[in-house]
Parts: C-alpha cells; structure tokens; sequence
C-alpha cells in the first residue's frame, strides 16, 4: 500500500517531531521477523518508552534531515525498523536484547550525540545501565560512607559502654 503525498508528509512530519525529543536512534534489519516476534519487540518498546517504527528509507532520511541523527543516514538501506528513545540507551537496549534472542533481528547501525554509531557501537550503548539503575548505583555510593561512620561511631560507643563498667 503506497502513501500519497499528504499521508507522506504526515510521517515524516511524526518522526521528526520524534527525532526532535529523542537522544538515540538505533536501527536494525528485520528480515524474516514473523509479525508475532514484531509484536513481541512493538510491545517491549512501548514498556520501555522508545518510538519503534518500520519506515521508508526515503522518508527517514528526510525526517533525520537537520537533526544529530542524520550521520546515520548512509545506514538507511533495506529493511529497517526505527527506534528512537529519550532515554539514552532504551532504543539500543531494546533492540539489541531482542536481537539476542531471534537471530533474524540484525542491528545494523545508530546515533547517540550527533555520531554515528555501527552495530558494535549500538551493542556496546546498549550494555550501559539504564538510567534508573545507575541513580540506584551513585546513591549507593553516597550511602556507603555514611554507613560505615555510623558503624565505627557504634562500635567506639559499644566499646567505652563495655570499658566503663570495667573500670567501676
């Protein structure tokens, strides 16, 4: 089913006002997917906030047209599905887990901050924690040192408590 030229100008406009928000644009070859497993990946992408979307090359390409994402545009060739996230690292880490498990999903190349990225570069984006993981990590570690002088003014506490009645 071809797209006239309104309806054209219509995603293009929808992509772009994504291109717009988002930090990261993954892309992946999706050849011999069975709808099944693009739902599957539609429905993780949706969970995670990231815009997955099948596009014509042609049309991405005047979407990304002025944006950091459009290094990426020598990419654009074959059967690509979109991800574009917020998150720095939800599209690549949607669907390089998803190309973990099916072997037709083949990630082929991104954008993070206005490079380009190839498949390696998308794998090793994805393996960064997500944001809420590495808060979690960095509270932890302004925690630790208040733990531990909370533990050592215990112990001295417990220590002069045992050596007073000692001394009596």
């Amino acid at each position: 089913m071809s797209l006239n030229r309104n309806e054209k100008a219509e995603v293009v406009a929808e992509v772009s006002a994504q291109a717009a928000k988002a930090q990261t644009l993954a892309l992946a070859e999706y050849r011999g997917l069975t709808v099944e497993h693009l739902n599957a990946l539609r429905k993780t992408a949706r969970e995670r906030g990231v815009y997955l979307h099948v596009l014509k090359n042609t049309l991405a390409r005047r979407a990304v047209a002025g944006t950091p994402f459009e290094v990426a545009a020598e990419s654009m060739s074959g059967p690509l599905i979109y991800g574009f996230s917020e998150d720095a690292v939800a599209a690549a880490k949607v669907i390089a887990d998803f190309a973990k498990t099916n072997d037709k999903l083949i990630v082929k190349a991104g954008a993070y901050a206005g490079k380009a990225l190839d498949a390696n570069g998308v794998k090793a984006l994805a393996s960064i924690p997500s944001k809420e993981v590495l808060l979690a990590q960095l509270a932890g570690l302004l925690k630790s040192p208040i733990s531990r002088t909370a533990r050592v003014l215990a112990a001295v506490a417990e220590k002069k408590g045992e050596a007073a009645p000692a001394a009596a």
